[in-house]
């Protein structure tokens, strides 16, 4: 099955820049209640993905320097990712897919020149995958 049968597109996806202030970040994860958010260039290429986590150590690791008021003042540029989230092409097959969403909540999808163009969810491929184990569950019974 082709990857862009599960693609959420672009226009669908929350998403930030590098240019995003730490403050921005955690008011878009909270509001959308995710915990993880992907990061696109100017350009539009993928980035990587930035989690609750990487906020929250960010800031407990600035010993102080970096609060909540004034977190406005912190470049999301700045803010080292502690997973690299990999993307999948989008002529990739399943199988890859598969394999990177055992360790990530969505899977990055891009196109031949790393451009950002949508996300598949883990949830949308464990239900994919759910088909195969009924449907071989049922030829067993019978």
């Amino acid at each position: 099955m082709n990857i862009a049968f599960f693609l959420l597109p672009k226009s669908d996806v929350v998403s930030v820049t590098l240019d995003s202030t730490l403050r921005q970040t955690l008011e878009r994860m909270e509001y959308h209640r995710y915990t993880a958010v992907p990061i696109i260039d100017k350009t539009g290429v993928y980035v990587g993905t930035v989690t609750e986590g990487d906020l929250l150590w960010y800031m407990k690791n600035s010993k102080g320097k970096v609060t909540f008021e004034n977190a406005s003042k912190f470049l999301l540029k700045d803010i080292p990712l502690r997973v690299d989230n990999k993307p999948v092409s989008i002529d990739e097959d399943m199988e890859d897919l598969i394999n990177l969403a055992k360790v990530q909540n969505f899977v990055p999808v891009v196109d031949d020149m790393n451009r950002f163009i949508g996300i598949v969810r883990r949830s949308q491929i464990i239900e994919y995958c759910e088909k195969f184990v009924s449907r071989s569950e049922t030829a067993q019974r019978q």
